[in-house]
C-alpha cells in the first residue's frame, strides 16, 4: 500500500525532480516552497509521510518536525540534508525523525528510508489492530456476565414468588391456573408426601405426576428416605427449603435443577400443603461454563502476550499486568511504571497514559526503558482507555513491544551514513590542519627554530590522535573489525594516555591526577584500548567543567594490575549522574551533554571493552561526581585469539 507525501523544499528543482521521482513510485504527493505552505498543504491533506529540507529560510525543517510530530504523532517525516549540516541531521534523529537523506539524493537511499517509514506505519496499524481485538474480547466477556447476571435476577425473583405462595391455603385449581404460565416445573404435594397438582410443563418434560410420592422424579428413587426430596425436608421441618437437585426426566436424562419448596398451612397452622418450583438450570450451568472458558482464553490471551501489557489507574499505579511483564520487571503491582521502566520519581515527559488519561484516545511513545536485570530495551508503546459502565474512564492499558533488534538495525544502517558523513568532513579539517602543521615543522627545521619544531611536533601529533579516533570509530560501524592484538607495556601505555589527557584538562582548569604501576603487561587492541580510555577520561573532564563552581575539580586515573586482570579506574567529583542517565550510558546516541555531545564516544568505548571480553561498570550520584571501572583480562582469553586467528584465515 502507497501513501500521501508532503514534499517541502525551498529549491524548485529538488521539488520538480524528486517529486516525479516519487510520483513513479506510485505516491500521491504534494510540493511546498517554504514551512508555511508546508504547514497549510500538511492540515488540508494529512500526509502519511513528509520528507522535508533541513534548512529553510523562515520555518525550517526541525520546526516542521516538532510542528507535526505534535499535532500527527503518527506521521512519519524524513529530513533532507546536506554534508554540513549533520549536527542537524543528529538532532532530528533525536527528535524522532524517521531518517535523513544527504543531497544529492540517491534512489537506493530514498527508498531505503521510504520502506522504514512503511515499516513503522504497518507496525501502528498491526498493533493497533490488536488493542482494538482485545477491546472486543473485554466487551463479549462483559455481554457475558450481564446475561448471567440476568438469569440469577430471574431465580431470585421466583423465590421471592415462591415466598408469597405462603398465604395461598385452599382452591388449587384456582392457583394452577396461575402456575401453568410459569417457565419452572410446579407441583404441589399433600402432607402424606404424594403429588396432587403439577403444570403442564412438568407433566410434558417429567410426566404425569398426579398420585406419584413427592421423591419420584428425584434421581428415580422408589423407596421413601427422610431426605428424598426437598418437600420431605419441608415436613419434616415445618420451614421452606432451597436447594440445587438433580431430577430425571420422561426419557432419562438428568437435568439439574434449582428447586424452592415452601408449606402451605391451614388455619390451624399445620402444614396442609407444600408448593414445589424447580428452575430447570442446564442453560444456565452451560452459560457459566461457556464464560468460564472464554475468561481462560482471555486470561490466556492476556499473559501469553509476546508484548508487555499492563493496566495503570489515574494515580499510574500498575494493577495488572502480564506474565511477561512481571519476568522481566518483577512483582509491580501498586507501583508506578516510571519507576519500573526509568527508575524515575515522577512521570516521563509526554507520558502516553497521562495523555489517554486526558482525551480518552489511544497514543503511542517510543522509548528506552530497564528491566530489572539491568537490560535496555527499546519499545514501541501504545495506550487505550478502559471505560466503566457510565463510559468514563477508570484505567488505560499500556502495550509496549520490544524493537529493540529492528531498532539496532535501523539505527546501524542510520548511524553508518551520518557517521561517515559527518567524519568525511572531520577528516576533510584534519587534513588541513595536518598540511599547516608539516609546513610549520619545516619552516622550523629549515629557520633552526627548535621551539616552533617542537610546538609544530605537539600540535602534529594531536590532531593525528584525533584522526586515529575517527578512522577507529568508522571500523567499529562499517564492519565487524578484528582485534590487532598485541603485547603492551602498560607504565608506557597509561604515560601517553595520560600525555594526551593532561594537557586538556589543563586547559579546563582540572587537575588530573595519574597512577600507573611500575610495570606489567596486557594484551590487546592498543589504538581500541588507548581511544576507549581517552573517550572515557574526556567525558571526566566534560564532567568536571559542566559543574561549574568555585570547587576544584579533579580527574584521577588508576591503573593497576595483579597479572591476570588489569583494572582501569577514572573517577571524577564533577556533575554526576542519575540512575536513568547511568542506565541508558552507553546507548546508541543517548548524550547528556544535549547538542554538545553526539552519544557515539562510551557506546564506542564499551563495544571496544566488550570486544576484548571485558567488562565497564559505572558508579555515580547527582552532584557527587561518577567512577568507571574497566576491568580486562591480562592475557586476551584464548577463545577470542582463536576467533581472531580463524578470521584472518
Amino acid at each position: 500500500m502507497l501513501y500521501t507525501i508532503l514534499l517541502v523544499d525551498d529549491e524548485e528543482g529538488i521539488r520538480k525532480i524528486l517529486g516525479l521521482s516519487l510520483r513513479d513510485l506510485g505516491y500521491t504527493v504534494h510540493t511546498a516552497a517554504s514551512g508555511e505552505e508546508g504547514i497549510e498543504l500538511f492540515n488540508k491533506y494529512e500526509p502519511e509521510i513528509v520528507l522535508t529540507d533541513i534548512k529553510m529560510p523562515g520555518i525550517t525543517g526541525l520546526d516542521l518536525l516538532e510542528r507535526f510530530k505534535f499535532q500527527a504523532p503518527d506521521t512519519e517525516v524524513i529530513m533532507i540534508t546536506g554534508h554540513g549540516d549533520m549536527d542537524l541531521a543528529i538532532q532530528s534523529i533525536k527528535n524522532n525523525a524517521t531518517d535523513f537523506i544527504t543531497k544529492p539524493i540517491n534512489e537506493d537511499a530514498l527508498e531505503i528510508a521510504l520502506k522504514r517509514a512503511h515499516e513503522r506505519i504497518d507496525m501502528r496499524r498491526q498493533i493497533n489492530q490488536y488493542t482494538c481485538d482485545l477491546e472486543r474480547l473485554v466487551d463479549e466477556q462483559a455481554t457475558q456476565i450481564v446475561e448471567q447476571e440476568r438469569q440469577l435476577a430471574a431465580l431470585q425473583i421466583a423465590e421471592g414468588f415462591a415466598d408469597g405462595l405462603r398465604t395461598i391455603v385452599s382452591h388449587i385449581d384456582g392457583g394452577s391456573s396461575m402456575f401453568n404460565q410459569l417457565p419452572c416445573f410446579v407441583s404441589v404435594h399433600n402432607a402424606n408426601s404424594e403429588i396432587i397438582s403439577s403444570n403442564p410443563l412438568f407433566n410434558e418434560r417429567i410426566g404425569p405426576a398426579t398420585g406419584k410420592p413427592s421423591w419420584w422424579a428425584y434421581k428415580g428413587e422408589t423407596i421413601r428416605r427422610p431426605d428424598s426430596s426437598p418437600v420431605e425436608r419441608v415436613l419434616l421441618s415445618g420451614d421452606a427449603q432451597s436447594s440445587q437437585e438433580i431430577i430425571t426426566d420422561k426419557n432419562g436424562n438428568k437435568l439439574p435443577v434449582q428447586v424452592n419448596a415452601v408449606p402451605i398451612l391451614d388455619n390451624d397452622g399445620t402444614i396442609e400443603l407444600v408448593l414445589e418450583l424447580a428452575a430447570d438450570m442446564t442453560e444456565i450451568q452451560t452459560m457459566q461454563e461457556e464464560l468460564r472458558i472464554t475468561r481462560h482464553r482471555y486470561q490466556q490471551l492476556f499473559e501469553e502476550s509476546p508484548c508487555y501489557i499492563s493496566v495503570q489507574n489515574k494515580e499510574l499505579k500498575i494493577i495488572a499486568n502480564n506474565r511477561r511483564f512481571r519476568e522481566d520487571f518483577g512483582s509491580s503491582l501498586g507501583k508506578s511504571c516510571h519507576k519500573l521502566y526509568a527508575h524515575r520519581d515522577t512521570p516521563c515527559a509526554n507520558c502516553p497514559v497521562l495523555k489517554t488519561f486526558e482525551d480518552g484516545k489511544t497514543h503511542q511513545y517510543e522509548t528506552v526503558i530497564t528491566t530489572k536485570t539491568g537490560e535496555q530495551r527499546n519499545v514501541l508503546i501504545w495506550t487505550a482507555p478502559i471505560c466503566d459502565v457510565e463510559g468514563n474512564i477508570a484505567e488505560v492499558m499500556e502495550m509496549s513491544t520490544d524493537i529493540t533488534q529492528l531498532r539496532a538495525l535501523q539505527d546501524r544502517l542510520s548511524t553508518l551514513g551520518l557517521l561517515l558523513g559527518s567524519t568525511a568532513h572531520g577528516i576533510k579539517g584534519l587534513l588541513t590542519a595536518l598540511d599547516g602543521g608539516i609546513y610549520r615543522l619545516g619552516s622550523g627545521i629549515k629557520m633552526d627554530k627548535p621551539e616552533r619544531v617542537l610546538d609544530s611536533f605537539n600540535d602534529l601529533t594531536h590532531l593525528i590522535d584525533r584522526l586515529r579516533k575517527m578512522v577507529l570509530d568508522i571500523l567499529h560501524y562499517a564492519k565487524e573489525r578484528s582485534l590487532n592484538w598485541e603485547v603492551i607495556i602498560l607504565p608506557n601505555f597509561v604515560r601517553e594516555i595520560e600525555s594526551i589527557i593532561r594537557p586538556k584538562a589543563e586547559a579546563k582548569s582540572v587537575t588530573f591526577n595519574c597512577i600507573a604501576p611500575e610495570d606489567g603487561t596486557i594484551e590487546a587492541d592498543y589504538g581500541g584500548l588507548s581511544s576507549a580510555l581517552v573517550n572515557i577520561l574526556e567525558n571526566a573532564v566534560d564532567s568536571c567543567e559542566a559543574a561549574r563552581s568555585s570547587a576544584e575539580y579533579c580527574v584521577e586515573f588508576t591503573v593497576c594490575t595483579d597479572g591476570k586482570t588489569v583494572d582501569f579506574t577514572v573517577t571524577d567529583n564533577g556533575t554526576g549522574m542519575t540512575q536513568e542517565t547511568r542506565e541508558k550510558l552507553f546507548t546508541l546516541f543517548f548524550s547528556s551533554k544535549g547538542s554538545a555531545g553526539t552519544g557515539i564516544g562510551l557506546f564506542v568505548a564499551n563495544q571496544t571493552v566488550q570486544q576484548h571480553g571485558g567488562t565497564i561498570s559505572v558508579s555515580s550520584e547527582p552532584g557527587e561526581g561518577s567512577s568507571f571501572a574497566v576491568r580486562m583480562h591480562a592475557a586476551l582469553p584464548e577463545h577470542l585469539k582463536k576467533e581472531i586467528s580463524e578470521g584472518k584465515d
